[in-house]
């Protein structure tokens, strides 16, 4: 078949590509504009935009030759244009409305388990799910548990990843929670089977491994598998845990938020009556976590990974508040100050204040930028090109300024390299 492959670029929707073509399949990646052509490279790509394709009209060309729809679009978070209600109902309406104009024969959704009281993330797709059943077109949603893979994590599979390479694990409550971790390969076989099945059609089915693990068994297996010694937990009390997710919720822009936090809580398992329909329906069984993390040894890239989960949000707060900082000490300082520092120099002694804070206007604004979130792979741009500024400005006008004992300028090459280190984390921005 030829499958169009929404999301192809993401976690879950690279592992179904991948799949598609093990199998003599044709995918077609639908990606950002950014992405077409170099997303997935020899797979034939479409433009798409989750956060404005609404009419069905915009997917009925991109439909031409398609047999079935693989929709893997999704977001942890609400971002600008992209809310829930348009990537997760809105804009998969109309994909569906046209699938059913033009004769796809099938879809397959990825949604999620869990319950829809735990947040609009979990409602938005659940409502998308009725949306798609009543299209009209053959349809399956597949509503797995968590999701993790040997070969790199997304979302709150990176979070969980990054707490087991923690010196010191914390646990909320005793990590008794419980969750049901499939894996990517498996997951993707599933929605080959759901592609091909007529016993899976019209059917919700919830998937998880065969493994129910709490929280602790879970990060036991990842921090055993990373080859990092010994486990040592120290136990969260709940309503600090709390605390924590909500303040990711309100300040932080990756998956730790309420609604991890609330689908943790209740636990995010199949109940056996579910396990077995999803089973028979697809005829697929899924693998023990323990038994896939052995037959696939951890690297020396899968611990570099791990340890950078909380390094990479860390650097970019230290650089956004060093460079608030010495904007605000540029503003400290006395004027004939500053006209001293280029009093050895060729440039205008008098032009020096307004320099000064000009630069610190800009060091303010650049740093209150990166610590809101937004673009920050721009912000970073922006930060770099202003320390190469600085650095070229005053390592030409006060050459001498190099030899200073305390290595302000030569201190610059630090700075950018951990720019370069922090914009190297934006890649899924």
């Amino acid at each position: 078949m030829k499958v169009l492959v929404t999301g192809a670029y993401g976690f879950i929707g690279a592992y179904v590509v991948a799949a598609l073509l093990r199998t003599g399949h044709e995918p077609v990646a639908a990606v950002r504009a950014s992405r077409v052509g170099t997303a997935l490279p020899g797979i034939a790509s479409i433009e798409c935009d989750f956060a404005r394709d609404t009419d069905p009209a915009v997917w009925r060309p991109r439909l031409q030759g398609i047999d079935a729809v693989v929709n893997c679009a999704g977001i942890l978070r609400e971002s600008g244009a992209a809310t829930f209600e348009k990537v997760h109902e809105t804009v998969p309406a109309a994909l569906f409305a046209a699938c059913a104009e033009t004769g796809v024969k099938r879809i397959v959704q990825i949604s999620a388990l869990g319950d829809p009281a735990d947040g609009e993330f979990i409602a938005s797709k659940h409502r998308g799910d009725a949306r798609l059943l009543a299209s009209g077109v053959a349809a399956v949603v597949l509503r797995p548990s968590v999701v993790y893979s040997t070969r790199g994590s997304y979302g709150g599979t990176t979070l969980l990843r990054g707490l087991a390479a923690l010196p010191l694990i914390p646990l909320p409550g005793n990590g008794a929670q419980h969750l049901q971790p499939l894996d990517a390969d498996d997951l993707a076989h599933a929605v080959l089977a759901a592609l091909e099945r007529d016993e899976a059609v019209g059917q919700i089915l919830p998937l998880g491994g065969p493994q129910a693990l709490t929280l602790r068994e879970y990060l036991a297996l990842w921090r055993r598998w990373l080859g990092l010694g010994e486990t040592r937990f120290i136990t969260t009390p709940k309503p600090l845990a709390r605390i924590g997710a909500w303040l990711g919720e309100t300040l932080g822009r990756g998956p730790l938020g309420m609604t991890m936090w609330r689908m943790l809580e209740r636990g995010n398992v199949l109940n056996t009556d579910d396990a077995e329909r999803a089973a028979a329906a697809l005829g697929w069984t899924s693998r023990r976590m323990d038994a896939v993390l052995a037959q696939a040894p951890a690297s020396s890239a899968d611990r570099w990974q791990a340890r950078s989960v909380f390094l990479q949000p860390l650097l970019r707060v230290v650089l956004a508040l060093t460079f608030i900082a010495s904007g605000i000490v540029g503003f400290a300082l006395p004027a004939e100050q500053v006209a001293a520092l280029f009093a050895q120099s060729s440039f205008p002694a008098a032009w020096a204040p307004a320099l000064g804070l000009t630069g610190s206007v800009a060091d303010i604004v650049l740093g209150a930028w990166l610590l809101s979130g937004r673009a920050p792979r721009a912000a970073l741009a922006a930060m770099a090109l202003l320390v190469l500024g600085y650095s070229g400005f005053i390592g030409l006008l006060l050459p001498q300024a190099w030899l200073d004992p305390f290595g302000g300028l030569l201190k610059n090459g630090l700075v950018l390299v951990a720019i370069a280190f922090a914009a190297a984390g934006t890649e899924r921005e």
